[in-house]
């Protein structure tokens, strides 16, 4: 029994690991969920390649065995927090663009790609999101960036990246990734979770250009914030829905399509589109460095 593991968010728990952490979530000191991953964090070791304990995945992680049995969390102290999807609601905004979208992509001049900082931009990425994309807003956990896409005519978009999926076998098979290598390796890949171009904004080429200029924008802005760059990019592209044709134009590569499950469906029950799966090199040697041997 005591050599048995459990896999949560890309990573093995020992029994004796889940057992400190329902000890943690019956003991006074720590009495949020928060407090239980940011002590389970600094005891277990688990954090980012710089140093940063990784409270979001260990929250995710503790929610999955909180619901197989394993642990017992604390009640949430707020509604639709801890994993769990909320949508984010605001208030009706006052018209999308401040002058008439012009015809070409010529015409809207210099496109700004602006890395949300602070609670204002937060709000209204938020928004944007909830309001226009068809997912909806869903808070994303572990490392991640967001970007408004602005000009002087107004909002015109907004992108996410963060954490890539664990699985995936046309994008490990592209890559040369054993199951150990990409344990090791996965934060090198960063996954464009979400891409809106609001609706009055639908100009040719529009979406391919903003794809360009956050990609040369990104490798730079995730090194200042979390230590280190990411050498590949993924998205996953809704079939039914888009051709992809934004991601191609500007040299992502298909390598396949999904099985249509989610990243955290560990026990084959949830269906979901199947979706076409894009990689963009961010380094020449990505292949290298993602598989190069792991030091003990």
């Amino acid at each position: 029994m005591s050599g048995e593991v459990h896999r949560y968010v890309g990573r093995d728990f020992s029994c004796e690991e889940i057992a400190y952490i329902s000890a943690l979530c019956n003991d006074p000191a720590t009495p949020t969920r928060e407090a239980i991953a940011r002590a389970a964090c600094e005891a277990l070791c688990w954090h980012a390649p710089n140093g940063t304990a990784k409270t979001m995945s260990a929250k995710v992680a503790f929610l999955a065995m909180h619901k197989d049995g394993l642990i017992t969390l604390p009640p949430p102290r707020r509604e639709h927090t801890n994993g769990r999807a909320q949508r984010y609601l605001a208030p009706e905004p006052q018209g999308l663009f401040p002058l008439p979208m012009p015809a070409t992509l010529k015409d809207i001049g210099e496109i700004r790609v602006a890395l949300v900082t602070g609670p204002a931009a937060s709000k209204r990425w938020n928004e944007a999101i909830a309001r226009h994309h068809y997912l909806g807003y869903v808070p994303l956990a572990g490392a991640q960036l967001r970007y408004l896409v602005e000009a002087d005519i107004g909002l015109l978009g907004a992108l996410s990246f963060g954490a890539s999926a664990w699985k995936c076998a046309p994008r490990d098979s592209h890559i040369g990734w054993d199951a150990t290598t990409r344990q090791a390796r996965l934060h090198l890949v960063v996954g464009n979770a979400r891409f809106l171009i609001l609706p009055n904004a639908h100009v040719a080429n529009l979406a391919s250009k903003i794809l360009a200029q956050v990609t040369k924008a990104l490798p730079g802005d995730w090194r200042e914030r979390y230590g280190y760059s990411p050498v590949l990019l993924e998205t996953f592209v809704d079939k039914h829905r888009f051709a992809g044709t934004s991601y191609q134009a500007v040299n992502w590569i298909g390598v396949g399509e999904t099985q249509g499950r989610g990243k955290l469906d560990r026990h084959h029950t949830n269906a979901l589109p199947i979706k076409d799966i894009y990689l963009y090199p961010l380094h020449r040697r990505y292949r290298e460095i993602l598989t190069a041997p792991c030091q003990d």
